[in-house]
């Protein structure tokens, strides 16, 4: 029998994830913040889209038309139903990569993206992929690639290999993945227990692996357990996509856009010694310990002058994406915690307290800094998920009805499922986080239920007719009575503080 999966996993689905920065808007802000001018984005593909939660959110949320393809059939159809549901311009297949490229009928595209599959698949299927970048991107057009590289998977790569091979050889197809996985992870931990020298020589390992045993069996099983598994130094990805004329933009991570953030002084100011680009991201992989990527590259690199750079920037909308008072004036960083100046960073989330799509120009200039500093705020807010990208007023109108259909058909599936955690947004183009729970409150509300203590008792009895309830510290609640009174208090506090948010954005 041929095998269709090439490698890779099949039996267990993908995550449910969504990747905002497959978000074209999102890309245009990055792309004028490292000194390029952005494509116009109207077609727009993405290959491996596992259940197609982005897919479907970019191509409701925007005014663009997405293709693409998934070869697993039970992910296709999923994301299927909410292209269906949503009648947005979302065209998805479930075939390989060689069959979908050679299709001579795909038009050009603006705009590709590639989460992850780029480190699972073998060498023929990369070259699949970069031929098919050659003849379909469009000059000008933005490839956005995430993958694992190196040097930050190096001491890991060997025990990946070894748990790989556990489950080919003494792992039984009848035990199921998610049974092979738990017995790699536990051969592991018996293998350090012998306290071999490899563990001695690289301490972290067993740290990672301990840390694995509490991850989610989906991600584990299509992030390490493919047959193909290749982290590559940006250096090699960048002799991969020469053939197709690309060249590297940006990180795709807007934080990584304020050097600052995770960099020393003497870091940066080596990096700034180095003329070849490539070169310099390579070292400043080793100064991170980068284990994945996320860039954006273009068929193309088009300079801006720095008047047309300046009015660009100016013009660019964002929007608060969090209610005010929750917004953050720290942040993570690969130094540790970083704490924002209040005095720069309190004005632009007062300017954008009212939750109204605002262009950047038109934001509080720093008492020093200038536009400069302006332009990095509004990076680390936006790399934060405190402010996002915001579309012109016609594209945000256009959006507003293919979202409701989208978001309606994934409030309702919440009722049964808690897999997908995000709607759409007609104002950012793009996804935000909104919890099972949430969905069934604004289904409930959709339906015509106007107080929060009735969109409770639906939930409460929607869940219990599947044997579900509410859970507190971490405890299943014990009682109807207090899965209602928690679930009261929930739909309460998402009235007062959530909803208003969510309406804002043309979530709800």
């Amino acid at each position: 029998m041929q095998d269709w999966t090439a490698g890779y996993v099949s039996e267990i689905a993908y995550t449910y994830g969504y990747y905002p920065e497959l978000n074209p808007q999102r890309a245009r802000l990055a792309l004028l913040s490292a000194g390029l001018l952005p494509p116009e984005f109207r077609q727009a593909c993405e290959l491996g889209f596992g259940q197609g939660v982005s897919v479907n959110i970019h191509a409701a949320a925007a005014g663009t038309t997405w293709h693409g393809t998934d070869f697993n059939p039970t992910q296709t159809a999923f994301a299927r139903d909410m292209a269906r549901a949503s009648g947005a311009a979302a065209q998805l297949r479930d075939q390989a990569f060689a069959e979908f490229c050679a299709d001579p009928s795909l038009p050009e595209f603006d705009f590709i993206g590639l989460h992850g599959v780029w480190s699972w698949v073998s060498d023929a299927n990369r070259e699949v992929l970069v031929d098919f970048l050659r003849r379909k991107l469009a000059v000008g057009g933005v490839l956005c690639i995430s993958y694992n590289t190196m040097p930050g998977w190096a001491s890991f790569a060997p025990m990946r290999h070894l748990m790989a091979q556990h489950m080919g050889v003494l792992g039984s197809d009848g035990q199921g993945i998610t049974a092979r996985i738990d017995g790699a992870l536990d051969f592991v931990g018996k293998l350090f227990a012998t306290q071999p020298l490899f563990a001695r020589a690289n301490p972290l390992v067993a740290e990672r692996v301990e840390a694995m045993k509490g991850y989610n069996r989906h991600y584990l099983a299509h992030e390490f357990f493919n047959r193909d598994w290749h982290p590559m130094h940006v250096a090699t990805v960048a002799d991969w996509l020469a053939p197709a004329k690309l060249s590297y933009a940006c990180s795709a991570n807007l934080t990584e856009h304020v050097p600052a953030l995770g960099l020393t002084p003497e870091q940066r100011n080596l990096l700034a010694e180095i003329p070849d680009r490539m070169f310099r991201e390579t070292v400043r992989d080793f100064m991170l310990n980068t284990q994945f990527r996320r860039d954006y590259w273009v068929k193309g690199r088009r300079e801006a002058s720095p008047l047309q750079l300046v009015e660009r920037l100016r013009e660019e909308r964002v929007v608060l994406a969090v209610p005010r008072n929750e917004a953050s004036f720290t942040l993570p960083g690969p130094l540790g915690e970083v704490t924002l100046n209040p005095a720069v960073y309190g004005p632009v989330l007062d300017a954008l307290a009212d939750h109204t799509p605002r262009a950047i120009g038109e934001l509080p200039l720093p008492a020093q800094g200038g536009f400069g500093q302006l332009l990095e705020a509004v990076l680390l807010l936006c790399g934060s998920g405190q402010v996002a990208p915001a579309q012109d007023e016609a594209a945000i109108q256009a959006a507003r009805p293919v979202v409701a259909r989208l978001n309606a058909h994934l409030c309702a599936a919440a009722r049964g499922s808690g897999d997908v955690t995000w709607l759409a947004s007609p104002v950012t183009g793009g996804g935000v986080p909104v919890d099972r729970v949430a969905q069934m409150f604004l289904g409930a509300r959709a339906a015509g239920i106007a107080r929060p203590a009735a969109w409770a008792e639906a939930a409460c009895a929607t869940l219990a007719s599947q044997g579900q309830g509410l859970l507190r510290e971490g405890k299943p609640l014990a009682s109807e009575e207090e899965n209602l009174a928690e679930m009261t208090r929930l739909a309460e506090g998402f009235a007062a503080h959530r909803l208003p948010l969510l309406q804002a954005l043309g979530v709800a």
